[in-house]
């Protein structure tokens, strides 16, 4: 065991003993090396800490998915910094909020986004704004070619953080979510062994890398086993039905396996190779379950977690998996249903989903009081997911309590856009559901009421209602459809029944 609780160090310690290991294979044709991971991240450490960054600081990285962009939080890793990805999708009033409330120390952007990213800058803090392109290019990495690839990996505590991830919440407010490096660690751990990598696996890298699942989830299990991993961008099933048969391993959201299943050039041919296929981010239906199965002869793992938490539960690598669950809890996580009032519930019961362990972060940056909300007296953490677990431990996710809607594997939160869509003139309400859709499982369709009192600007169009929503939200937060209505539906209480809205309206996007 290591001295060093650096989630790099740790990585670095399951590295091949021949550092000219291949680490990654791009869509490309680029190969890279672990000794040339190790040595580019080095330089980049060295880059953040020669414009001022300290251990504990904050580095906002918003760019496209690269080579260098993984190598950058390789390097955050090293220096003892926080890597705070954000979604390149993010409009300029977004970013406001992301860069004003993390405080960061630098930020990297695309070069394009500078002038974006400099007129949302907090008064003080930034030290220095740097580029970084899809293809690699930009000030860090030209930067970094001239430092120093000699470098310490900064002593961390388990508990210091290591990453700050934003998950907007129902006040419409984001919310920073500390995960330390023990957090990161010891789930990536648990997921190395029950998902029996080793260093012969390659895995299918499609997914991006802002959140969890693409990079903490898969870039964790490959780093902690030494294997390799086939780089790509971003999803395409020709690609991917191309790239699969030199790959082992394949994490995707759903929508990846719909798609490939709409390839008629997809089959058993091209998973000859394969050992496992491992969806989550958003429920797998049941008939995708099914029909994957049928046509390849593999069984989809589907698996449960989130961004607080990282990864919660899993069908088993050898056993069972059940089609419509999320499988057990993880050996090292304690999970529990109880009713509104926190009374156990027993199995087969529906109820509120809470978890314990390792891996559930500590805290929301900023905001000890939604965190002390948020977590039990005696430490689990509420998730607001409706569960029912049955006799033998397994888990369905049947509803979420906060109303979240999963668009392509994205979380997408109400209430940040209705603030947007109430703002408008013309509009009295408004209420946001989910509804069925092919290729993204959940769409976001907008209801609202007119506001059509004399002082109003007149009632806004369903198109413009959209064309606002574009100016203030990342592109997956806008409506694809929306409905105006005389009133909403609400209970005794006053509150809209969004259940019922989802009836209403649940035609297919």
């Amino acid at each position: 065991m290591i001295d060093n609780a650096n989630l790099y160090a740790h990585y670095r310690q399951k590295f091949p003993a021949n550092p000219a290991t291949l680490l990654l294979l791009t869509a490309e044709g680029r190969e890279v090396t672990y000794a040339q991971a190790e040595a580019a991240s080095a330089r980049i450490a060295n880059t953040l800490l020669q414009h001022g960054a300290v251990a504990g600081d904050r580095v906002t990285v918003q760019v496209e998915k690269s080579v260098e962009n993984l190598f950058l939080y390789l390097a955050c890793l090293r220096a003892g910094l926080v890597y705070h990805p954000l979604n390149t999708a993010y409009t300029a009033a977004e970013l406001a909020y992301f860069l004003g409330n993390a405080e960061p120390t630098i930020v990297i952007c695309a070069s394009d986004a500078i002038s974006t990213i400099e007129s949302v800058l907090p008064e003080q803090g930034v030290k220095a704004v740097l580029s970084l392109d899809a293809d690699g290019s930009g000030s860090l990495m030209a930067q970094a070619a001239s430092a120093s690839a000699a470098t310490e990996v900064a002593q961390c505590a388990g508990s210091d953080m290591a990453a700050l991830l934003y998950s907007s919440g129902t006040t419409g407010r984001p919310k920073g979510i500390m995960l330390s490096h023990d957090n990161l660690r010891t789930n990536a751990e648990t997921l190395v062994t029950l998902w029996g990598f080793t260093a012969s696996d390659r895995l299918l890298h499609m997914l991006p890398i802002y959140h969890v699942h693409g990079l903490f989830v898969a870039v964790s299990c490959v780093l902690l086993s030494g294997a390799s991993m086939a780089w790509h961008s971003g999803y395409n099933d020709k690609a991917a039905v191309a790239a699969l048969p030199d790959c082992t391993v394949m994490m995707g959201v759903p929508t990846y396996y719909t798609r490939l299943l709409g390839n008629p050039d997809f089959g058993p041919d091209c998973c000859a190779n394969m050992r496992l296929f491992i969806s989550g981010s958003a429920p797998l239906l049941a008939e995708t379950f099914v029909e994957f199965k049928a046509r390849t002869g593999h069984t989809i793992l589907e698996r449960y977690g989130m961004s607080e938490t990282g990864m919660n539960t899993s069908n088993p690598l050898h056993g069972e998996r059940r089609a419509g669950t999320v499988g057990k809890a993880l050996p090292d996580v304690s999970v529990r249903i109880v009713d509104d009032d926190g009374a156990l519930l027993a199995h087969g019961e529906i109820g509120n989903l809470q978890v314990k362990g390792p891996n559930v972060f500590s805290g929301y940056w900023h905001m000890p009081e939604k965190t002390a909300e948020d977590f039990t007296a005696d430490g689990f953490f509420n998730t607001g997911d409706k569960a029912v677990i049955d006799e033998d431990g397994y888990i369905s996710i049947v509803g979420r309590a906060k109303d979240l809607v999963i668009c392509g594997g994205l979380n997408v939160y109400p209430k940040e856009i209705e603030l947007v869509i109430d703002d408008m003139p013309g509009v009295m309400e408004s209420a946001v559901i989910g509804v069925p859709h092919a290729d993204f499982g959940e769409a976001v369709v907008a209801v609202i009421v007119a506001d059509n009192t004399a002082s109003t600007q007149g009632v806004p169009t369903a198109d413009a209602v959209i064309a606002h929503c574009r100016t203030q939200l990342a592109n997956f937060k806008v409506p694809k459809r929306v409905e105006i209505v005389d009133a909403l539906p609400r209970n005794a209480m006053g509150k809209v029944q969004k259940n019922v809205l989802r009836e209403r309206f649940a035609r297919s996007v």
